[in-house]
């Protein structure tokens, strides 16, 4: 890849930064943030994973610690034999804690495919959910959190999701314009967002309890420190943890 050349590395990140300004930046933290979530969930012995629209998340493959737990690769058959294709090609072989659930969300339904592929909805799991709720309508965000919501205590999801304000123009946020008309263009709108004042009880509605809710601006700082005060722009763009409650616990 030209971005390992030294000289041409360094071009194509000022490109990236300078064409989609934080838009690198965050989703370098946004994937720490999401691998410390999921090691903590792992030490606190939950052993089942499931990735939503996988695509070509490599977390299974890439974190070792993920070998001790079950972990469901959930996505488009089209998409995922791409994956298997490309995997195939770097890896000796396809590890046996990793099972590709196939989905064609217009004919079947989550909890079917993931019932065939034996997740045990009576076992505590974490779902990781990046990149996708901002494409999505928001019943079908609804389907899923609904979904969640019926597993085991103590089940946690990690999910992305892009401020409202954005979608509604009642915020302006820095490159805000440029990446909702860049992803127009592309035939792949973004369809929902969620605001954050109103995400706990969004949740709670839906029988998940809000844990954590950070935007880019708030999780660059995590992991970049003082230098992340230089970084502007896809401060709408936020990372949450929820779970589910303890039996009487209020949510």
């Amino acid at each position: 890849m030209l971005s390992r050349v030294p000289i041409l590395g360094s071009l194509v990140t000022r490109y990236a930064d300078r064409r989609l300004p934080g838009a690198r930046t965050s989703a370098i933290a946004r994937t720490r943030f999401i691998d410390d979530a999921l090691l903590a969930s792992l030490q606190a012995n939950i052993r089942q994973v499931v990735i939503l629209g996988a695509g070509f998340d490599c977390r299974a493959y890439r974190l070792p610690q993920l070998k001790s737990a079950m972990v469901f690769e959930v996505d488009h058959p089209s998409t995922l034999a791409s994956k298997l294709n490309g995997l195939r090609q770097v890896l000796p072989e396809i590890p046996g804690h990793v099972r590709f659930v196939e989905i064609d969300f217009n004919h079947q339904k989550l909890p079917e495919v993931l019932a065939a592929a034996d997740f045990q909805v009576s076992r505590a799991a974490i779902f990781i959910w990046e990149g996708v709720t901002n494409y999505l309508s928001p019943a079908a965000v609804d389907s899923v959190l609904q979904y969640v919501a019926t597993c085991h205590s103590g089940t946690r999801l990690i999910f992305t999701y892009v401020h409202s304000g954005l979608l509604d123009g009642s915020v302006e946020f820095d490159g805000g314009a440029d990446i909702l008309r860049d992803v127009a263009q592309i035939d792949e709108p973004w369809t929902f967002g969620l605001s954050p004042d109103k995400a706990p009880q969004f949740l709670r509605e839906r029988g998940l309890c809000l844990d954590r809710d950070l935007s880019a601006r708030e999780y660059r700082r995590q992991y970049f420190g003082a230098a992340a005060e230089r970084m502007r722009g896809y401060d709408f763009y936020h990372v949450a943890i929820a779970r589910v409650p303890e039996r009487g616990e209020e949510g």
